[in-house]
């Protein structure tokens, strides 16, 4: 589950509702310059997961990839819009 302090910095209430979480610094926002500060990191919460496969009977292997795919393409700078539209593709 996600901590009070993720939660808070994301702005929300119901630990619930984040399955996913990528921290770092998105590609296009990057110099050769930069000096990296920590690693960029993808958190999956299993509960939060597990539970949004009970509610809504998606296969378990699907939802996992979705969430996994919408935070890698955090990673390389996409927003969420393009992420539900390259989702949609997937489905």
């Amino acid at each position: 589950m996600p901590d009070d302090e993720t939660l808070d910095e994301m702005g929300i209430e119901n630990a619930w509702e984040l399955t996913g979480l990528y921290r770092g610094v998105p590609l296009i926002h990057r110099s050769i310059t930069d000096i990296a500060r920590e690693p960029d990191m993808i958190h999956l919460y299993r509960e939060p997961i597990l539970l949004e496969w009970i509610e809504t009977n998606v296969d378990l292997y699907r939802l996992v990839r979705n969430v996994l795919v919408h935070e890698i393409a955090h990673h390389f700078g996409f927003s969420d819009a393009e992420i539900e539209a390259l989702e949609r593709e997937m489905d």
